[in-house]
């Protein structure tokens, strides 16, 4: 690989995005200039890319295999769900592994739950929403109701 296509391709002088990697016509409105599949560098021309390959094959091949680990090894941001609002652990994509709350339709996992009546029974406490400490709804049909005034609210 030759001195100068290395520092293009290092991103050296700023102008990587500019010119083209094999003849450095610069890429201006009328020229428009196509990245190489690793995006470390870009050509003017299927010709020039055919030209460059040679110094440019190495780097590309460890680019690619860099964007393929990446790609492949990235943890996502948290599961679709979200996160239960009270351990602010990610909530499991199975449903009976979670609980909505009818008076605050906050979900809440299966722990947080277990904790807060565990915590009532110790105490003989009655049974409470363990974010928004409401009393829990004394049948089907007023957990229901109190469900759609929260969603009339929002």
């Amino acid at each position: 690989m030759n001195n100068e296509s290395e520092q293009l391709e290092r991103g050296g002088d700023g102008t990587e995005d500019e010119v083209c990697a094999s003849c450095g016509i610069a890429g201006v409105d009328d020229t428009k200039l196509k990245k190489c599949a690793c995006n470390l560098v870009k050509y003017c021309s299927v010709d020039c890319q055919k030209n460059h390959r040679p110094q440019h094959k190495k780097a590309c091949k460890n680019r690619l295999a860099e964007l393929h680990d990446k790609k492949l090894f990235t943890q996502p941001d948290g599961s679709y769900m979200g996160e239960c609002p009270l351990c602010c652990l990610p909530l499991s994509i199975e449903p009976k592994k979670s609980i909505m709350m009818g008076c605050c339709s906050k979900i809440i996992c299966n722990g947080c739950e277990c904790a807060n009546t565990k915590r009532e029974r110790e105490q003989e406490l009655e049974h409470r929403c363990a974010f928004c400490r409401e009393p829990d709804a004394k049948s089907d049909e007023e957990y229901n109701k109190r469900v759609m005034e929260r969603v009339k609210k929002e």
